[in-house]
């Protein structure tokens, strides 16, 4: 057990590691946050001034048709600190982190939501861990505030993550984020159409980790991600930076090989000895339903495939910027 006096040196030292922080970008990818936007902005503000850091928070706004990017502008008139993005049109959460990130000026980058469920104060945990030497670090939660379905969806997303990634972490991972600037030049040229920040970032680093933070109720407002955008997002990253599907198909077609030659052992056995060949037309239908739904299924897989190839060949963009917003003196701001 350490003692007192080692416990308050190791205590010392994070702290003056985390003092030694100089910059830090936050991000947040905004859709239809309109209420939540002037609080989470104060608050970011409020904690990172309490841990003495120069920093920037950088709204993008991801097409949303409420208030939201009049709300961001009126919010940068009044604070040198913020930055806002405007995209041309909504194309999704992790398109919009791309956008933020490679905007990004500082050495250090977080991610946050734009709904308040991480609370921004949970920075500080997040910086401490970073500070031990790691280059990306995951705020976790262990019981997240949502709905059975969500909570299910994102287990299947994280599952996906896992056999992508190779890291022991994939498990924890979260929109709740700190990493180093310097890993997206691992992704500077990466232009598809479906990114994943976390597999991007593991294309750069293997050092990854994660503490513990509080997951608060969402008060408001309503979640943008369902379970069905869920399930889309874990498809289009196992399809767009994995070859498992296809090994998948591989596995099924084999199978369904051993199956065919089963069945007509069985057929060919009973007509050799037995002279009665299989009778009804239902299990004909049956056999030629299974056979065709399996090649079916791998049409699909490779059809998908072929699109993300498509995508690319038409090189599309991951994201389009309309407007970029930042304070701008007028020589009569309060000092």
């Amino acid at each position: 057990m350490n003692s007192p006096l080692a416990t308050g040196k190791m205590c010392f030292y994070l702290l003056g590691q985390l003092m030694c922080t100089k910059s830090v970008s936050v991000i947040i990818p905004v859709y239809n946050s309109q209420g939540s936007l002037d609080l989470l902005a104060s608050r970011l503000a409020k904690t990172l001034k309490n841990l003495n850091l120069t920093y920037e928070i950088i709204f993008v706004n991801d097409g949303s048709h409420d208030n939201s990017w009049d709300i961001i502008c009126k919010l940068i008139e009044e604070q040198p600190y913020l930055k806002g993005l405007n995209l041309m049109r909504n194309f999704g959460q992790h398109n919009a982190l791309l956008a933020g990130i490679r905007t990004a000026q500082h050495e250090i980058i977080i991610t946050i939501d734009d709904d308040l469920q991480h609370p921004p104060e949970e920075i500080e945990k997040l910086l401490t861990k970073y500070q031990e030497g790691y280059d990306v670090v995951y705020g976790s939660s262990k019981e997240e505030k949502q709905t059975f379905l969500r909570n299910m969806a994102s287990q299947m997303t994280k599952l996906a993550f896992q056999s992508i990634m190779k890291v022991n972490v994939a498990r924890k991972i979260s929109a709740f984020r700190i990493f180093r600037t310097s890993l997206r030049v691992a992704f500077e040229n990466f232009h598809a159409p479906n990114p994943s920040i976390d597999v991007l970032l593991s294309w750069a680093t293997t050092n990854f980790s994660y503490v513990d933070v509080k997951h608060e109720p969402r008060q408001i407002g309503e979640s943008n991600y369902t379970f069905g955008k869920l399930l889309i997002h874990a498809f289009n990253m196992m399809t767009g930076f994995s070859t498992m599907p296809l090994r998948m198909v591989s596995f099924l077609g084999f199978f369904f090989t051993l199956f065919g030659l089963a069945i007509f052992l069985i057929v060919f056995i009973r007509y050799l000895f037995y002279e009665a060949p299989v009778q009804g037309f239902t299990f004909l239908a049956s056999i030629i339903a299974i056979f065709s739904g399996v090649q079916l299924f791998a049409f699909g897989i490779f059809g998908e495939y072929m699109a993300r190839m498509y995508s690319k060949i038409m090189d599309r963009p991951a994201y389009i910027i309309e407007q970029v917003k930042e304070f701008k003196p007028t020589g009569h701001e309060n000092v």
